[in-house]
Parts: structure tokens; C-alpha cells; sequence
């Protein structure tokens, strides 16, 4: 369980989402393109007006004068050769050449002006981003189980932005920010990471990693930031779950047994395995929802709802629909029933949820 040594440091940083640019030698392209056609531009401009210049060696200015202006013009070198003596010529380089100059040397100092302006912006958004992140919630892993889960918390109205995915993959990360959400890359084992991930602010930790020790300690170091955040945590070994729930997860879901069961579930009867598949899946069919009781409700019977009712949450206390003690409702209690998925889910349903032991 204990690091070692010699274990490699992930680099940790926080990838924001961002949107799709062109890649370095298309932007490079661009440039030099715009750059040839003002540098174009200004020859046109000399040549057409090439009256009106002076060579100091010839005094005649041709096409290969007018080039050789027009660079040393636009790059400021100026050596005093060829220059303006008529009055359109100096009129036509105030107006015209001169905005140009400025206009390549825009374009040459781009690539520096951007990388420096994409960083202050990049600098803006994540102090803004820390700023107004709070109650938000923090996925470790974004493997088929993180994923899953993220699209589930999605279906029932939870906005991209406030997710935030922990994974020492920058590829993985990368993925993320492309569908939208916020990546923290690094070790989730370790507190500086979780702090990036502003885990301390959090409603919400979703463990899915692909090792057991790896998710003890993520619960254990999650669980020392953030006394009341709920922890929900994936273990592929059932007998691992007793020591994740120590560590202080809310909820310790096996993967590997619920897997095993369903199996068998579905070949002892393969339209329970549907129906359980299909509660499973939030978003099609029927949904398994948390939500209040109205007031409409209180002090009825759990049969007399209008919805499918399996548990009724009372406090810390998980009561089942035969429980006499689940009846009558209170205005306290949050009912886990079935429903009928909708395209739209009510905003006050939430995942199923256990209470914490």
C-alpha cells in the first residue's frame, strides 16, 4: 500500500476545456502567406508610383528596385538608397506603406504576441475557474466506469462544468477536455492533486480507478480534504470493500460482483436481467430516482404515491417499502422509487444514493 521510492511523479497541471485551433505549421502557413501578400501589396504600390522614386544609382527604379524597397521598407531597415522624392510618392508611403509596414511586423511578432496573450487568458480563466467552483464533483478515473458514471450524473441534469476528472494519463485528460470537461493530470493519491482538482470545495467524489490499493488511498487522502463530501467508490474484489468503507467512502460498489451477478441473474431469468439492465441505464426506460416527498405526500402510505416506491431515506436510515416504520411519509424523507424515464428528468431527482454507515 505504502509508495515507493522509486515511483514515477506524474506532473500534475490543470487542463481547462478549450476550443479546437489549427495546428502549429497550418498558423505558421497562414502568416507567412498574409505576409507575402502585404509584402506583395506594397510592391504593387511602388511600382505603380515608381515615378516618383529615386535610385541612388541609376536613378531609374524597375521591378527589382521596387522589390528590394518594399522588403527593406517593411522591415525597417531602410538603407536610404532608393527613396521617395515626389510628392504622391511620400503621400502614397504615409498612407499606404507605412500601414503596411505596421501590418508586417504584426504579423511577424504574432506568434509571440499570442503565445503570450494565450497565456494570460489561460492564466484568467483558471483564477476564475477556482473562483466560482464550489459543490461541484470530482471523478478519479475516466475509464468505462468513470464515463459511465459521468453520463449518468449528465442524464439527471448535472452541467459539464461541474465535473472535474482526476488522471495521471494526459491522453486521458486530453480526451476529457475535448468532450468539455475540466482534467486535473496527476497521482490522485496525492493531496496536492486533489487540491488542484479544488476537492476540498467539492459535493461529490466519484472513485473508478483500475486498482484497489489505488482507490483506498484516494479515499483515504479525499476523506482527510473533505470531512463532508459524499465518496462513492468502485473496488473490483469484493473482500476490498470493507477496507475502502474504512477508509471512508460512503458507497463501495463492486464491480466485478455486480457483473457476476447480473450474469447469473439473467441466465436464471433473462427478462429480470433486461429490466435490471435497463434501471441500471439512467436516461431509457425506467430509472431508479432519489427525490423529496411533496407535500402532498406527507403522512401517506408508501404504496399511495404515485411513483413505484422500493426505499424511503429517513435521516441516515435506509427503510424498505415493507418496513413499518416507512409509513407514514414525513416531509423529511426522500423517497428511491422507479419510474418512467423522461427526455427531461425533474430537477429535484438525484442518483440513488446510500446513506453513509
Amino acid at each position: 500500500m505504502a509508495r515507493r521510492a522509486d515511483e514515477h511523479v506524474v506532473p500534475t497541471r490543470v487542463m481547462l476545456p478549450r476550443r479546437v485551433v489549427d495546428g502549429p505549421a497550418r498558423q505558421v502557413a497562414k502568416r507567412l502567406m498574409m505576409a507575402l501578400i502585404v509584402l506583395a501589396a506594397t510592391v504593387l504600390i511602388v511600382w505603380i508610383d515608381r515615378g516618383g522614386y529615386h535610385d541612388a544609382a541609376d536613378t531609374k527604379v524597375d521591378l527589382l528596385d521596387a522589390v528590394y524597397y518594399a522588403t527593406v521598407t517593411l522591415s525597417t531597415t531602410g538603407y536610404g538608397d532608393i527613396t521617395p522624392y515626389s510628392d504622391g510618392a511620400r503621400l502614397s508611403n504615409v498612407v499606404l506603406v507605412t500601414p503596411l509596414r505596421v501590418l508586417f511586423l504584426i504579423i511577424l511578432v504574432g506568434t509571440t504576441l499570442e503565445v503570450l496573450t494565450e497565456r494570460t487568458r489561460e492564466d484568467f480563466r483558471l483564477k476564475r475557474w477556482r473562483t466560482n467552483l464550489r459543490d461541484h464533483t470530482v471523478v478519479v478515473g475516466f475509464g468505462t466506469k468513470g464515463r459511465s458514471a459521468i453520463q449518468t450524473l449528465c442524464a439527471t441534469g448535472l452541467k459539464k462544468e461541474q465535473i472535474v476528472i482526476v488522471d495521471p494519463a494526459s491522453k486521458v485528460i486530453e480526451i476529457a477536455n475535448a468532450e468539455g470537461y475540466t482534467g486535473v493530470l496527476g497521482d490522485a493519491t496525492r493531496s496536492d492533486v486533489l487540491l488542484r482538482a479544488e476537492l476540498q470545495k467539492a459535493r461529490q467524489i466519484i472513485i473508478a480507478t483500475q486498482r484497489d490499493d489505488t482507490a483506498v488511498l484516494v479515499a483515504l487522502t479525499a476523506r482527510q480534504l473533505n470531512r463532508g463530501a459524499k465518496i462513492v467508490a468502485a473496488v473490483r474484489e469484493e473482500e476490498n470493500a470493507p477496507l475502502l468503507r474504512q477508509s471512508g467512502a460512503d458507497a463501495v460498489i463492486t464491480s466485478a460482483s455486480a457483473a457476476g451477478r447480473l450474469l447469473g441473474l439473467s441466465v436464471l431469468s433473462p427478462s429480470a436481467g433486461t429490466v435490471m439492465e435497463d434501471l441500471i441505464q439512467q436516461g431509457s426506460g425506467l430509472d431508479l430516482v432519489e427525490r423529496p416527498v411533496i407535500k402532498a405526500e406527507v403522512g401517506k402510505n408508501v404504496r399511495e404515491t404515485d411513483d413505484l416506491v422500493v426505499s424511503v431515506l429517513r435521516g441516515h436510515r435506509l427503510l424498505g417499502y415493507d418496513d413499518p416504520l416507512a409509513s407514514p411519509l414525513q416531509l423529511t424523507d426522500r423517497l428511491i422509487s422507479i419510474v418512467r424515464a423522461t427526455n427531461e428528468q425533474p430537477t429535484n431527482h438525484t442518483p440513488p444514493t446510500a446513506p453513509r454507515p
